[in-house]
C-alpha cells in the first residue's frame, strides 16, 4: 500500500504535465505571443516606460528585475560558500569531532588527516 501512493501521485503529475505540454504553442512558431507581444512592447515602449536609454539595461533592470535579483542571490551564495571553504583551509580550522580524535589545527590542511566535516 505504501508503494501505491507514490506511483499514483507520479502518474497523476505525469499526466498533468503531458496535458500542459500538449497545450503549449509549437516551438519557433512566428505567431507565438512571446515572439510578438512581449518583444514589441520592450522595443517600442521600453525607453518611455523605464527611462533607460539602453534597451538591454531596461529589460534587465526593470522588466526582469526579480529574475536578475534571484540570479545575483545565487551567485552571492556560491561565492560566500567558496570563500568559506577556502578561508577554512587557509586558517587551518578543524571540526570538534576531529579534536576528539586527537587532531590539532596543524592537521587541518593535511590530506591524510581524514577530515570529516
Amino acid at each position: 500500500m505504501r508503494q501505491i501512493i507514490p506511483v499514483f501521485l507520479t502518474l497523476v503529475l505525469g499526466i498533468a504535465l503531458l496535458l500542459v505540454v500538449a497545450e503549449m504553442p509549437t516551438f519557433g512558431d512566428i505567431n507565438n505571443p512571446a515572439h510578438n507581444v512581449v518583444s514589441e512592447r520592450y522595443i517600442n515602449q521600453g525607453v518611455r516606460e523605464t527611462g533607460a536609454q539602453n534597451i538591454v539595461t531596461a529589460i534587465i533592470t526593470d522588466y526582469r528585475a526579480y529574475d536578475t535579483l534571484g540570479e545575483v542571490t545565487v551567485l552571492f551564495a556560491a561565492i560566500a560558500a567558496v570563500l568559506t571553504v577556502l578561508n577554512r583551509l587557509r586558517l587551518g580550522v578543524i571540526c570538534p569531532e576531529d579534536r576528539e580524535r586527537g587532531l590539532t589545527d596543524e592537521d587541518a590542511g593535511d590530506p591524510d588527516s581524514k577530515d570529516s566535516c
